[in-house]
Formats: C-alpha cells, structure tokens, sequence
C-alpha cells in the first residue's frame, strides 16, 4: 500500500530544490530525483543547467496544497507557487501555479520533475540559449542561430522608429505547436497556424510581469526570409512596448507594429496588403476601423483585419507624421482616450477613417 502523501516532505523537497535551481547546482538537482529514476535524474540535472545558463533569480518555490492521492508506484504531485526572473533580460518578476511530481520511498521522497500548471520553457526539458547585447534566444534543442539573427535585426529596426533602445528582446523556441501552447498555458491547438505570440511569461496582465515573444517554429519556418523578419519585428515591437497591456484599441497596438516591421520592406500593396485589398474589392471600403472581434484568432478575415490596422497607422502617419504616430500610441496605451491623442497630434477619429478609407480605395483600383 501506498505513503499517504506527505506534505511536510513536499514542502522540504521543494525547498532543496529551489536551492538546487538558484544556485545552478547540476549535482545537488539530480539528487532529488528518485534513486531508481534515471530520467528524473537527467532532467532535474538539466534544469540546473539552464537556470544557471540563464541567470534566473529572485526564485521562489513554495508548496501550496497536494493534488489528489499517492499511486500504487508512490507517485503523487503537488501544487506550488513559483516566482523567477532572467537575469540582465527581465525587468519584473514572473509568478505562476505549477505542479510538481514527487515520488515516495521507504527512505525519502524524490521530485520527479514539473507536471502540469504553466511551467516555463525553462523548466520542461534541456534548453539551448544564445545571449546577444540586447537579445536572449531560448529553444527547446533547436538551434538558436537563426532565430538570433531575426531577434539580432528586430531590436534596430524597433528602436528606429520609437527612437530609444528597444531591448532587451527575449525569444522563446519550444519544441512545436504544442510545446507553445502548453507553455502559454492554452488548449492544444490554440496557436497551431500562428507563426508568433507576444505574452507575459506567467500569463498575468500586470505592468511588472515580464514580457517576451514565444515561436512557433513550424510555421515561422514556413516563411520567406522577409516575410519571418517582419513577424519577428513585429513581434518584438510588442514585446518591448508592454503590448499585452496596453490600453490602446487594438487596431492601433497591431498596427503599429505593422508599421514598424513593413517600413523599410521595399514590397508593394499588391503584395503586403493583399487580403484586405481582395476585401475591398469584393465588398467594398468598410465603414469602420478593425474592432477587437476582427482579431480573434477565429475571425474569418484575420489576415485581411492586420492589413487593415496597418495600413490605419500609415493613414495616421501621412497625417501626423511618424513621432505623431509614436505619440498617439505611447498615448493610448497609458490609457488616454483616442480622440484625445490624436487631437494632441492635430487630427481626429473621422479624418484618420477618412484617410484610410481613401488609401484602401485608391490601392484596390
């Protein structure tokens, strides 16, 4: 028969190795592992490594409550509040709720590894990482490289624009569409068709949560050189603007950085508006600016919506000029109404529409 679980030991358990991880002890981690358990063994050790690769501090992980009953094998998981943050790269501290597997012995109970709840990249498996001056690549074994070099031209391109630096930049590589979906904590197959994601790391919308842009790495795979350069400028963009809080329409957040990823993408309309352009064609210039359902990852015309928000900040810009740009954005996303930024600019809500109206009509022929 089974130990009834035991949460004095957990709590012991997870204390050790959050010394183990903070202190990026290899040897010390793989001691926690089960005697028998050779892979448990392995991967405690690896997660070591990364934490030390990777700088983590201000760890903390702390026992909350134990999830059901011990198996026959002894097996049996818990519950836990983690916090951590990426050294030279995370301005704030993540916080989340993950599992953690144990298993108990006549003599001691072993940790098994991360089970459930949003665990990060970093705590799933053996990472490869390459740090730049103002970027950090992590995968899930893949090889960092060229992701670097997209993360490596992003940063200028970024700060080209919003004229301060724009890192640091952190990329996040798992394994595939799965592998980001758990590590985002969404159903499977939520970001299956998405080439890239910017969110907080623990899934909070909070100013102090970190913030870092996550690959699907299928599908950036599937594209052209400039075509994945966009999408990681794009993305980065978000990431080093606060986009997952910002308070912006969201016209203007996907936009914007649009504006910044195609500006000096030398393509014509035919081709970086296509959908949208195909859209007017058929059922006319819409009425209204892209609202927040045109976003959803379900939204018919999803593609056609960016193309939209896009070229609605080139209508802003041809208006107000590019720092106007910058400043209705910075502005909005602090929480300041539109009408009120673009006033500040010299404009308003009906001209913009109109503008945007009259570019999709001459660009649709």
């Amino acid at each position: 028969m089974p130990a009834a679980a035991d949460p004095v030991a957990a709590t012991a358990a997870l204390d050790s190795l959050e010394r183990a991880l903070s202190t990026g002890d290899g040897a010390a981690a793989a001691s926690l592992a089960p005697a028998d358990d050779a892979a448990a063994r392995s991967l405690l050790e690896s997660l070591a490594g990364n934490a030390r690769t990777l700088r983590v501090r201000a760890l903390d992980l702390r026992y909350v409550d134990t999830l059901g009953v011990p198996a026959e094998d002894g097996s049996w998981a818990v519950r836990a509040d983690l916090t951590w943050s990426l050294g030279g790269v995370d301005r704030g501290v993540a916080r989340t709720e993950v599992e953690v597997g144990l298993r108990s012995s006549a003599q001691d109970v072993g940790v098994t590894g991360f089970t459930g709840g949003r665990v990060p990249l970093w705590l799933r498996g053996p990472v490869l990482v390459d740090r730049g001056e103002d970027t950090l690549v992590i995968t899930a074994g893949a090889d960092p490289a060229p992701y670097s070099v997209l993360a490596r031209r992003a940063v200028p391109q970024a700060a080209k624009v919003l004229g301060d630096s724009a890192g640091p930049l952190v990329v996040e590589v798992p394994q595939d569409a799965a592998g980001l979906d758990a590590v985002l904590g969404v159903p499977e197959g939520t970001y299956r068709e998405v080439a890239a994601v910017t969110a907080s790391v623990d899934g909070l919308l909070s100013t102090s949560s970190p913030v870092h842009v996550f690959v699907n790495p299928a599908e950036l795979g599937r594209l052209r050189r400039t075509g994945a350069q966009v999408v990681m400028t794009h993305e980065a963009v978000h990431a080093v603007t606060g986009a997952p809080t910002s308070r912006a329409p969201v016209w203007l957040v996907e936009g914007f950085a649009d504006y910044v990823a195609l500006r000096d993408v030398d393509l014509p309309l035919s081709r970086t508006a296509a959908q949208v352009l195909e859209r007017v064609r058929e059922d006319g210039v819409p009425e209204r600016l892209p609202d927040e359902s045109d976003f959803d990852l379900t939204a018919p015309h999803l593609g056609a919506a960016y193309e939209a928000a896009w070229l609605a900040c080139r209508a802003l810009a041809s208006l107000a000029g590019e720092d106007g740009l910058v400043e209705v954005y910075r502005r909005t996303s602090d929480g300041e109404d539109v009408a009120a930024a673009l006033a500040a600019v010299g404009t308003d809500p009906a001209e913009v529409t109109r503008t945007w109206q009259q570019l999709l009509a001459e660009a649709a022929g």
